[in-house]
């Protein structure tokens, strides 16, 4: 073993904790939606992830993916569904550009099929047909985040 591999430090992530921080589900055509002869909303889906460090001696990182979707049908909204799932994790040892990509794509891929079961189970506790979330490449997200950036970086030079 080298001298580096000696005294580099172990990476470590892992994940302690998946919680329901928030949770909202509105249906304001409710019980007349179910009365309608026609039932074809178009839905809006708008999904975020944000981070906060925790204990910074630990290394334990909440991160919390925020969905709101909307369905609508002729400019009615049928249903509305807020939810927020969140994590705590535990990302040690890595590099500041390693740690970044974890908490934006490794933290929300694990958080994100918990997320789509609360959105799921929901609106069909709402009595509406289940609301999967279609899937999400958190990696390509982060990859074209960054490409974003780097071009802004070089634009504003």
């Amino acid at each position: 073993m080298n001298d580096a591999a000696a005294t580099s430090p172990q990476s470590r992530f892992n994940l302690h904790q998946v919680y329901t921080k928030d949770l909202s589900f509105e249906s304001p055509q409710s019980p007349a939606v179910f009365t309608w002869k026609e039932y074809r909303p178009d839905t809006e889906v708008d999904l975020k992830a944000q981070q906060n460090l925790l204990d910074a001696d630990k290394h334990l990182y909440e991160v919390v993916l925020t969905v709101t979707v909307t369905a609508k049908q002729a400019d009615e909204v049928v249903f509305l569904v807020e939810a927020q799932q969140g994590g705590v994790f535990t990302v040690e040892g890595s590099t500041p550009e390693m740690l970044e990509m974890l908490l934006e794509a490794a933290c929300p891929t694990v958080l994100y099929p918990y997320l789509r079961e609360t959105v799921s189970g929901l609106t069909a506790k709402g009595g509406f047909p289940q609301f999967l979330l279609g899937p999400v490449n958190f990696d390509a997200m982060y990859l074209q985040k960054k490409n974003q950036e780097s071009e802004q970086a070089t634009n504003g030079a």
